[in-house]
């Protein structure tokens, strides 16, 4: 008898369906390659990208962050959780054993049933439970639990992405701050000189006031540069911070920009393919098999549901004769329940289900578009800054240049202060925007890193 029943219970996990057909992957109209990739030449391999940089100090900040950060940590936890949800969800599909036990005494009314007395009455018997899977509700239930995992592990990886990219780009951002006020405090330092000179002569009587109240303008003006660029040194220091999981503080650098090593040029022909890969494109897909399966799960819930039950056991008025023959039970039953009244409000919600799935799909198209957008744009800026940077760098070269020319002039009495005047603004500008181009070519270079998904391969290509 009790084969008998396992078998009962056991013959439906065999002769379940669905109702929706299984997810497959939306057709979607995307280019073959990107378009603004440079000539062929070296490429990177299968490496942690940031070491392209070969920054000890930038490698230590990461791995840092990578240990510490707060969101990553809360991303971590949520995987975990999915990974449980998963494992309750799929047991859903499999029968459910209690064991009960029990022991008691009753006595019936005396006034009801004349000459009653108390009775003993002990119970151990196990209940097996199967609902039948008929309409592949929990088949699609556990699809859905674990796409979602996978949606958690790739938004654990996008967030990794998006944090190694932020410290990078705060690192290279705190390295040209650092420049640009270097540059702002030699600024002062050269004004001031100029000034004391300035001012010696005008005591001579051989230069007007004029040139003195135009070289103190040019001191105060350096001096307000060397405050805002402090000012964002600390930010951007604090910033940082707190991406490493760390209170606000002081950060410890590495290479000056200048010194760092040019990463190797992007090759030509990168396939599309390759944004397929991206975590927030993986999870976006993930999210739309869940927003699938979970159309099948709403469609499942309007029809009915057959559960069967199972129970044996013993029972007996004496403990000790529990393990008798006599005291064996059994039974076997089956239940089935079908939605009436409600079936508008579940036709409703499988309709419900049908929007959000499509939501998901046009979700996950828009995300593979941007992602596009976001490689294009990221492979021009590379391109484009490095050659600004190196105009800037020519430009820069002959500032200085013409700035110790017209000093030269100036001194020999050929020019007045006005032409220093304008050849020294233009060398400080032009040494400000040449490493601030050269901080917004690096960073161009990180944000490709991070809108291909972390880098890419040679076998990739």
């Amino acid at each position: 008898m009790r084969r008998l029943l396992l078998a009962a219970l056991l013959v439906p996990l065999f002769t379940a369906c669905t109702l929706t057909p299984d997810y497959e992957r939306p057709e979607l109209d995307v280019p073959d390659d990107f378009r603004d990739t440079a000539p062929p030449g070296e490429t990177i391999a299968n490496v942690d990208w940031w070491d392209l940089f070969q920054d000890d100090q930038l490698d230590l900040l990461i791995r840092t962050a990578l240990e510490e950060n707060k969101d990553l940590g809360i991303a971590l936890s949520r995987i975990q959780e999915a990974r449980l949800t998963v494992t309750a969800v799929r047991a859903n599909q499999f029968p459910f054993l209690n064991v009960e036990a029990s022991g008691g005494r009753a006595r019936e009314s005396r006034e009801l049933v004349p000459g009653a007395r108390s009775d003993d009455q002990f119970l151990l018997a196990g209940d097996l439970t199967y609902q039948v899977d008929l309409w592949g509700e929990f088949r699609r239930g556990t699809e859905a639990a674990r796409a979602e995992l996978l949606a958690s592990e790739f938004a654990y990886r996008n967030i990794t992405i998006t944090l190694v990219s932020e410290v990078a780009r705060n690192y290279l951002l705190l390295r040209d701050q650092d420049e640009r006020l270097a540059i702002s405090q030699r600024t002062v330092q050269t004004r001031l000189e100029s000034l004391e000179i300035i001012q010696a002569r005008f005591d001579k009587g051989t230069v007007p006031e004029l040139d003195v109240f135009q070289a103190q303008i040019e001191v105060a003006v350096a001096e307000a540069a060397v405050a805002t660029f402090q000012r964002q040194v600390t930010q951007t220091e604090n910033a940082l911070r707190i991406l490493l999981g760390r209170n606000p503080g002081p950060v410890t650098r590495g290479d000056t920009l200048a010194t760092q090593v040019f990463p190797p040029d992007i090759p030509a022909g990168l396939p599309s393919e390759l944004l397929q890969r991206r975590p927030d494109v993986v999870q976006a897909e993930a999210n739309l098999m869940a927003a699938t399966a979970r159309v099948g799960i709403a469609e499942a819930l309007r029809y009915p549901s057959i559960s069967l039950t199972g129970r044996y056991g013993a029972v007996s008025t004496d403990l000790s004769d529990l393990n008798s023959g006599d005291a064996e039970t059994w039974s076997i039953g089956t239940n089935i329940l079908a939605p009436i009244f409600n079936s508008g409000q579940l036709k409703a919600q499988a309709e419900v289900a049908r929007e959000r799935a499509e939501q998901a799909a046009l979700a996950y198209e828009g995300t593979l578009q941007q992602s596009f957008r976001e490689v294009e744009d990221a492979l021009v800026a590379v391109r484009t800054y490095k050659e600004e940077n190196e105009a800037q760098t020519r430009r820069a070269a002959a500032a200085r240049n013409a700035a110790r020319l017209s000093r030269a002039r100036y001194d020999g009495g050929v020019v007045d202060y006005l032409e220093v005047l304008d050849t020294e603004r233009t060398l400080f500008n032009a040494e400000l925007e040449q490493t601030q181009t050269l901080q917004l070519y690096y960073t161009a270079i990180v944000r490709l890193y991070a809108a291909l998904g972390g880098g890419w391969s040679v076998e990739e290509r």
